[in-house]
């Protein structure tokens, strides 16, 4: 993506901002937005779900960004080599990780959800164990915990931060809990100063799944550095794409050495040794990155700690403009993070201050209106691939029948909050707050324009 001077320098004069500013700051330090009306700069107030014209028809940031002059040479190197395998340059990228997010070691693998499974299983937890997760996650956090034949037990959520609820936790651990997996939602770090010290009181692993929180800090330590190991994705979606790939990232070198293992088959590693020629020693499986995957990964992560702090700048103006119309209620960070990562821009939305205009038709709207968006998640812990995990054989030879009776474990794993978040959640893209100032001022046009005449949506209706 090649920038114009005056965008080069636009875009870096609001990089620095936002490095010395915190977001409730950068929030005070921008201007008010003028009130959309009748022929305020030209735009027509007509709603474009009405027939009218778009707000906005410029084109948003387009993802993933890939520059060929800059991006392509070391890939056509590792190309025109033949060594396509890992070799080099996958270590290049896990030595440079590591150092980004402040780990001792990582290991990439073929994707996050894969990090997760391995991490689960090189802290020996499968069959019969029980570990805690977020209500409002993807399926490829809760995924990994049925891979390893354990149980996962879901932990409601709060609505303003869109995290686990650290008052929560605690009810929801048995003599069987292992682990918690707090998830960094959204790219918005989750309570971990309350989470860390429940899990040392009941002596519990901590795996972060940081896969949508890249950079992200908490009292300026980087989210998976926290717990006993974090993992990553970069996943084409993710703000360090790659296509498919993730990465484990710890400070203990026998669990990274048996993570290695286990990606390269059970072969012996570092630690993980025996007598010479012996042969593979542990279960394990193949999950290694390839060299071409690594060197797009380290073209990438060349521009993401500037994206990180355009996103964290754009982010917060926006979030400053937009909590002032009724009804709409964006995120709230902790006083504890000191960066966020940003995946999504979420905010709630509430009918009542719209006129009873549904969400999905205020989705509708605003879409119309040119600005992209949509409704985020739906309750995980009510989904039938649970069921199917239970009636599998390995479940009912190693559970109870109790624990894995489908109406029983629904009752038990109730998440209110969840499901009232799951009704109002608005999710806008990391590629969005990319953009301008101007093109957020577009978002928060858009959302006012529809304020201002959803009597009309709703009478459509």
């Amino acid at each position: 993506m090649s920038l114009s001077r005056r965008e080069f320098l636009r875009r870096n004069s609001l990089t620095g901002l936002s490095a010395v500013l915190s977001p409730g700051l950068l929030a005070e330090a921008v201007p008010a937005l003028a009130p959309i009306s009748k022929g305020t700069s030209g735009i027509s107030t007509d709603l474009a779900a009405l027939g009218g014209p778009p707000l906005r028809t410029k084109p948003w940031p387009t993802w993933p960004i890939w520059n060929p002059e800059t991006d392509e040479k070391r890939l056509l190197e590792v190309i025109r080599s033949g060594v396509w395998s890992r070799a080099s340059v996958v270590s290049e990228f896990e030595e440079k990780w590591a150092a980004t997010v402040g780990a001792k070691r990582c290991l990439s693998v073929v994707n996050g959800t894969n990090a997760l499974i391995a991490s689960l299983a090189q802290f020996d937890i499968q069959g019969g164990d029980e570990v805690l997760v977020p209500a409002y996650t993807f399926i490829g956090t809760v995924a990994p915990v049925l891979a390893v034949g354990a149980m996962p037990i879901f932990v409601d959520v709060e609505r303003d931060t869109f995290q686990m609820d650290p008052a929560q936790i605690e009810a929801r651990i048995t003599p069987r809990t292992r682990a918690i997996i707090p998830v960094h939602i959204l790219g918005l770090p989750s309570d971990m100063t309350r989470i860390l010290p429940i899990a040392r009181k009941h002596n519990l692993i901590v795996i972060e799944d940081a896969c949508q929180a890249h950079m992200a800090e908490i009292d300026h330590k980087q989210v998976g550095t926290l717990g006993d190991a974090g993992c990553f994705s970069f996943q084409n979606s993710k703000n360090l794409a790659i296509g498919e790939a993730g990465a484990i990232v710890s400070n203990n070198d026998a669990f990274m050495d048996r993570c290695f293992s286990y990606h390269n088959y059970g072969n012996p590693y570092g630690t993980v040794s025996g007598v010479i020629g012996i042969g593979t020693l542990m279960q394990g499986t193949k999950l290694r990155l390839t060299e071409y995957q690594a060197a797009i990964g380290l073209a990438q992560l060349e521009r993401l700690d500037q994206q990180t702090a355009l996103r964290n700048a754009n982010a917060a103006y926006l979030k400053a403009k937009i909590e002032k119309i009724p009804g709409i209620l964006p995120y709230r960070l902790y006083d504890s993070v000191t960066r966020a990562a940003f995946h999504l821009f979420p905010f709630r939305y509430e009918p009542e201050a719209f006129k009873g205009l549904s969400r999905e038709q205020f989705l509708k709207a605003l879409t119309a209106e040119g600005i992209p968006c949509s409704g985020g998640y739906t309750p995980l812990n009510k989904m039938p691939f649970l069921n199917d995990a239970f009636e599998s054989k390995n479940y009912q030879k190693i559970y109870p029948k109790e624990m894995i009776n489908y109406n029983s474990y629904l009752e038990n794993n109730q998440c209110p909050t969840n499901d009232l978040l799951c009704q109002e959640a608005v999710w806008l893209s990391q590629s969005m707050l990319l953009g301008s100032q101007t093109d957020m001022d577009d978002i928060a046009h858009a959302i006012e324009k529809i304020h201002g005449q959803a009597d009309k949506l709703v009478m459509k209706k």
